[in-house]
């Protein structure tokens, strides 16, 4: 391999992503995967000057897809977490969450006593930990492959309430779909960072990716991503 070729294999990222989690990343009626880390992804690419690829996979299959080297990295609005540093390595934080209970209108659920009631959650998610961690047995708690089957069932009286993260529940109220439901309780503190995954080892590309977020974050270009998508700074 030439030294120009080898040059252009390092300057091509396959980036992992759901493409089931809006308003993050989904896909639209053409095909195409839109959202908030599809475009912080692209503008990181375009910062680092690498030529981007993006690769969608099931959320529960997204690490072990990284570790089979089917992409590079995955901007999935994933939390870093200490579990999660067992099997890869993260970037700085791109933005920040919490999370938060959606039930019916109206609702009197009082969510520090959920005893007898059904919670559903995405399953290898941090509010399905959270759940898990503090609700105990008298608590029916339901686990969904994606965010949407888990409000499907909320729509459909199949669960009481759902826990997700507070961005995703926001966006969703203001759906058709989400009419009629509110946020029912406190929000749920964590102290909650999404960052960029990365398989142990790739140092260098993490840097990169470091250095990228810095860039966009102060030349205003993650600004304008913000505000396309929340009238508030979710950083």
């Amino acid at each position: 391999m030439t030294l120009a070729a080898s040059a252009a294999a390092a300057d091509k990222v396959r980036l992992g992503t759901e493409g089931a989690y809006p308003p993050f990343n989904q896909i639209d009626a053409d095909g195409k995967l839109i959202g908030f880390d599809i475009d912080i992804g692209n503008a990181l690419c375009a910062q680092m000057k690498a030529e981007c690829e993006w690769v969608t996979q099931d959320w529960g299959g997204i690490i072990p897809g990284l570790l089979a080297r089917k992409y590079d990295a995955i901007i999935a609005s994933m939390s870093i977490t200490e579990e999660r540093k067992k099997a890869v390595a993260f970037t700085d934080r791109y933005y920040s969450n919490n999370l938060r209970f959606v039930a019916k209108k109206g609702s009197t659920i009082d969510i520090s006593d959920l005893k007898g009631m059904s919670v559903g959650a995405q399953r290898a998610t941090i509010s399905a930990s959270y759940l898990e961690d503090n609700y105990s047995s008298d608590v029916d708690i339901k686990l969904y492959d994606t965010q949407e089957n888990a409000y499907l069932d909320l729509s459909a009286g199949r669960v009481d309430v759902v826990l997700a993260d507070m961005l995703v529940n926001w966006d969703w109220l203001k759906s058709d779909a989400g009419q009629g439901f509110d946020f029912v309780g406190q929000s749920v503190e964590i102290d909650d960072r999404i960052g960029i995954a990365l398989r142990k080892g790739d140092a260098d590309l993490a840097k990169r990716f470091n250095e990228a977020i810095a860039a966009i974050r102060a030349d205003g270009t993650y600004d304008k991503i913000n505000a396309k998508y929340f009238p508030f700074s979710i950083y």
